[in-house]
């Protein structure tokens, strides 16, 4: 397990990882803590066990309304999918119909 040390609102933070996660890890860790210097540049210093619970809060409402836009989406994708089903199937018909066609009247000149 890799050991590195994170900043968040100025302040140095030990946390532990997986092994070859660090760059994900410290990319987290700059995500929180711009979040956590935004509520502080917003509300003033709280100290900092309320700064990062509304740090959380605010990334947990963004993860929320990403996971809510997701699913609709695919939704989306499932109805498009379905639509395209549908006119492929309205294609092949239509080729199917016309070939015949082609058929009778390639049949009616011999």
């Amino acid at each position: 397990m890799a050991q590195l040390n994170v900043e968040v609102n100025g302040r140095p933070y030990a946390v532990g990882c997986e092994d070859g996660q660090e760059a994900h890890l410290q990319e987290l860790a700059r995500l929180f803590d711009h979040q956590v210097r935004q509520v502080s540049q917003d509300m003033g210093q709280l100290g900092d066990t309320r700064l990062f619970l509304m740090g959380a809060l605010l990334l947990a409402d963004e993860l929320h309304d990403a996971r809510s836009r997701l699913a609709s989406l695919q939704v989306e994708v499932t109805r498009l999918q379905a639509d395209r089903a549908r006119v492929e199937g309205k294609a092949v018909a239509a080729l199917e119909n016309a070939a015949a066609k082609i058929e009778r009247l390639a049949a009616a000149d011999a």
